[in-house]
Protein backbone atom coordinates (compact mmCIF):
# COMPACT_ATOMS: atom_id res chain seq x y z
CA UNK A 1 0.00 0.00 0.00
CA UNK A 2 1.31 3.67 -1.34
CA UNK A 3 1.70 6.29 1.48
CA UNK A 4 2.62 9.68 1.47
CA UNK A 5 6.11 9.29 3.15
CA UNK A 6 7.21 6.75 -0.13
CA UNK A 7 5.88 9.07 -2.46
CA UNK A 8 1.84 7.59 -2.69
CA UNK A 9 -1.41 9.02 -2.15
CA UNK A 10 -2.64 10.50 1.17
CA UNK A 11 -4.26 7.70 3.52
CA UNK A 12 -8.25 7.22 2.25
CA UNK A 13 -10.28 9.98 0.16
CA UNK A 14 -10.78 13.26 0.79
CA UNK A 15 -7.74 13.25 3.04
CA UNK A 16 -7.42 16.32 5.85
CA UNK A 17 -5.33 18.78 6.30
CA UNK A 18 -1.60 17.75 6.94
CA UNK A 19 -1.31 17.92 10.59
CA UNK A 20 1.94 20.35 12.15
CA UNK A 21 3.85 17.57 13.28
CA UNK A 22 4.05 16.47 9.68
CA UNK A 23 4.92 19.33 8.11
CA UNK A 24 7.52 20.38 11.10
CA UNK A 25 9.06 17.19 10.45
CA UNK A 26 9.23 17.51 6.82
CA UNK A 27 10.77 21.48 7.12
CA UNK A 28 13.32 19.93 9.65
CA UNK A 29 14.63 17.16 7.82
CA UNK A 30 18.20 16.90 6.31
CA UNK A 31 19.41 18.98 4.15
CA UNK A 32 15.78 20.77 3.72
CA UNK A 33 16.74 24.16 5.73
CA UNK A 34 19.61 24.76 2.99
CA UNK A 35 17.33 23.49 -0.12
CA UNK A 36 14.29 25.96 1.04
CA UNK A 37 16.76 29.37 1.47
CA UNK A 38 18.31 27.98 -1.59
CA UNK A 39 15.59 27.67 -3.49
CA UNK A 40 13.97 30.95 -1.92
CA UNK A 41 17.17 33.17 -3.57
CA UNK A 42 15.46 32.29 -6.96
CA UNK A 43 15.68 29.04 -9.74
CA UNK A 44 18.74 26.56 -8.89
CA UNK A 45 19.97 24.03 -10.71
CA UNK A 46 19.94 20.24 -9.24
CA UNK A 47 23.57 19.99 -9.75
CA UNK A 48 23.55 23.74 -7.63
CA UNK A 49 21.78 22.27 -5.14
CA UNK A 50 24.31 19.04 -4.59
CA UNK A 51 27.41 21.70 -4.03
CA UNK A 52 25.34 24.10 -1.56
CA UNK A 53 23.58 21.23 0.98
CA UNK A 54 26.32 19.20 2.78
CA UNK A 55 26.32 15.69 3.73
CA UNK A 56 22.97 15.06 1.54
CA UNK A 57 24.12 11.71 -1.00
CA UNK A 58 22.38 12.42 -4.63
CA UNK A 59 19.44 9.90 -4.07
CA UNK A 60 18.70 11.34 -0.69
CA UNK A 61 18.71 14.55 -2.20
CA UNK A 62 16.53 13.50 -4.79
CA UNK A 63 13.80 12.16 -2.64
CA UNK A 64 13.90 15.36 -0.64
CA UNK A 65 13.21 17.62 -3.84
CA UNK A 66 10.61 14.97 -4.66
CA UNK A 67 8.59 15.19 -1.21
CA UNK A 68 9.17 19.07 -0.95
CA UNK A 69 7.44 19.18 -4.82
CA UNK A 70 4.68 17.37 -3.51
CA UNK A 71 4.25 19.35 -0.18
CA UNK A 72 3.92 22.33 -2.51
CA UNK A 73 7.07 24.13 -1.30
CA UNK A 74 9.28 23.58 -4.45
CA UNK A 75 8.52 24.04 -8.02
CA UNK A 76 10.66 21.88 -10.63
CA UNK A 77 11.14 22.69 -14.02
CA UNK A 78 13.34 20.97 -16.37
CA UNK A 79 14.51 22.82 -19.63
CA UNK A 80 14.72 20.21 -22.76
CA UNK A 81 17.93 20.37 -23.04
CA UNK A 82 21.12 17.32 -23.36
CA UNK A 83 20.89 16.57 -20.83
CA UNK A 84 18.14 17.61 -19.10
CA UNK A 85 18.40 20.97 -17.11
CA UNK A 86 16.47 20.66 -14.05
CA UNK A 87 16.29 24.17 -12.19
CA UNK A 88 13.79 24.27 -8.20
CA UNK A 89 12.17 27.11 -6.80
CA UNK A 90 10.62 27.77 -3.71
CA UNK A 91 6.79 28.31 -3.95
CA UNK A 92 5.25 31.37 -2.16
CA UNK A 93 4.35 29.03 0.75
CA UNK A 94 7.83 28.19 1.40
CA UNK A 95 9.02 32.41 1.12
CA UNK A 96 6.67 32.30 3.86
CA UNK A 97 9.47 30.10 5.55
CA UNK A 98 12.38 32.34 4.76
CA UNK A 99 12.60 34.27 7.90
CA UNK A 100 11.73 31.82 10.17
CA UNK A 101 14.36 30.00 8.91
CA UNK A 102 17.33 32.79 8.77
CA UNK A 103 16.13 33.07 12.33
CA UNK A 104 16.78 29.76 12.90
CA UNK A 105 19.87 28.96 11.01
CA UNK A 106 21.07 32.50 12.60
CA UNK A 107 20.20 31.01 15.93
CA UNK A 108 22.36 27.93 15.69
CA UNK A 109 25.32 30.07 14.34
CA UNK A 110 25.39 32.13 17.67
CA UNK A 111 24.97 29.34 19.91
CA UNK A 112 26.79 26.47 17.93
CA UNK A 113 29.91 27.32 20.46
CA UNK A 114 28.14 27.00 23.43
CA UNK A 115 26.21 23.82 22.71
CA UNK A 116 29.37 22.40 21.57
CA UNK A 117 30.70 23.69 25.27
CA UNK A 118 27.45 22.29 27.16
CA UNK A 119 28.09 19.02 25.67
CA UNK A 120 31.70 18.47 26.78
CA UNK A 121 30.51 19.17 29.56
CA UNK A 122 27.60 16.77 29.82
CA UNK A 123 30.03 14.10 28.63
CA UNK A 124 32.66 14.53 31.08
CA UNK A 125 29.66 14.52 34.09
CA UNK A 126 28.79 11.32 32.50
CA UNK A 127 31.95 9.67 31.56
CA UNK A 128 32.76 10.92 35.44
CA UNK A 129 29.43 8.72 36.46
CA UNK A 130 29.94 5.41 34.69
CA UNK A 131 34.06 5.41 35.71
CA UNK A 132 33.08 5.55 39.13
Amino acid sequence: MASPDDGGPPDGPGAGPVPPRDLLDRVSGHGVIQILLAASDGPIRFTDLERAVEGVSRRMLTLTLRHLERDGLLERQVHPTVPPEVEYQATPMALELREALLTLTGWARRHGAEVASARRRYDARQSAATST
